[in-house]
């Protein structure tokens, strides 16, 4: 059988294709799947993804009139998908459950550090041989206080570090971490939390409930020199109301690995061409903020678990078996 995959970087591609040697064949292909795209994946049984695939009602249509039984997607996160829909065309959806959460965590720490200690400004002005120190003070870590929006695996692996600075630890949560609460970390309301922290992380996943969590009223409440990190997805945060806090000069540094209207833009080449995003244009002018694109879980443990749970993914669907893994079950 060959699987056809979706969304496939130049790093990942060897990994993926060694991965399923000895299982199946795999075709990798750089574009992502969408309403264009979607025709390509007809006679192909099973389908892999990637986390900006737009799995909506209509593509969904689409893979299943051509025959497609199974969709891995390749992530953690699943709020680009109509499970209902997948439910009622009978299709098995499964994504990765777990991998390193210490990829994403010590990402959010290399963009508060970079914001912090304005080494992306320092950069460039050496390149041009401008050694000044003008605009670059940055202050200690240690002894301030850090808020954690979502405290389960990468939340836990954040706050160990933040505890390794030495800081007071703050969490939010529906549910508290006993190896938070080990730490030091006091679960408060969010209120409190985005009140008292000097850094506020954010590790939800996106669901409803929290999209826009921090809008323009809970933005309002954080301290005027906080800094802010986002390594999770966009949506979490009202881009707009970000982008008038800023123009008010308020906070020290924003870092955002991820936009809400990401998809479209990321993982793909867009230097030669007129962004018509007027708010992405505008983040990034600012010289307090530094977005990166949904990079933080790259790296090779996590990519290498991401894929190797995928494989997995593809030879339960064929043998009939099921996971934690799979979010709608094969149809009975």
């Amino acid at each position: 059988m060959e699987i056809l995959a979706f969304g496939v970087q130049a790093d990942e591609k060897p990994l993926l294709e060694k991965a399923f040697e000895g299982h199946h064949d795999i075709r990798c292909l750089e574009v992502f799947l969408s309403q264009d795209t979607a025709p390509i994946a007809a006679g192909y049984e099973i389908v892999s993804t990637s986390v900006n695939a737009d799995l909506g009602a209509g593509v969904l249509r689409t893979l299943a009139d051509g025959g497609t039984k199974c969709v891995a997607q390749r992530s953690t996160g699943f709020n680009n998908i109509d499970l209902d829909v997948a439910a009622g065309l009978g299709l098995t959806i499964a994504r990765v459950s777990y991998y390193s959460p210490y990829s994403v965590a010590e990402f959010a720490w290399t963009l508060a550090l970079a914001v912090n200690r304005r080494i992306v400004r320092a950069s460039n002005r050496t390149r041009d041989f401008d050694f000044r120190l003008d605009g670059l003070m940055g202050r200690d870590l240690r002894g301030r206080t850090v808020g954690v929006l979502g405290t389960g695996k990468i939340g836990e692996a954040f706050t160990r570090i933040a505890h390794g600075f030495g800081m007071r630890l703050l969490g939010w949560d529906i549910a508290e971490n006993p190896a938070c609460l080990e730490l030091g970390m006091e679960y408060v309301e969010k209120e409190q939390l985005l009140a008292e922290a000097d850094l506020v992380s954010l590790h939800v996943p996106l669901l409803p409930a929290t999209r826009h969590l921090l809008d323009a009223a809970a933005l309002r409440t954080m301290k005027e020199d906080a800094i802010l990190v986002n390594s999770s997805r966009g949506g979490l945060i009202d881009t707009e109301a970000l982008v008038s806090e800023l123009r008010a000069g308020r906070f020290t540094g924003v870092g955002l690995d991820v936009y809400e209207a990401e998809a479209g833009l990321f993982f793909l080449d867009k230097s030669l061409e007129v962004v018509a995003d007027d708010t992405l244009a505008r983040l990034v002018t600012f010289p307090n903020v530094v977005v990166t694109s949904h990079q933080a879980y790259f790296t090779i443990d996590a990519v290498g678990q991401i894929i190797d749970t995928t494989v997995r993914n593809v030879l339960d669907h064929i043998a009939g078996r099921r996971s934690e893994n799979v979010l709608v079950p094969a149809a009975s």
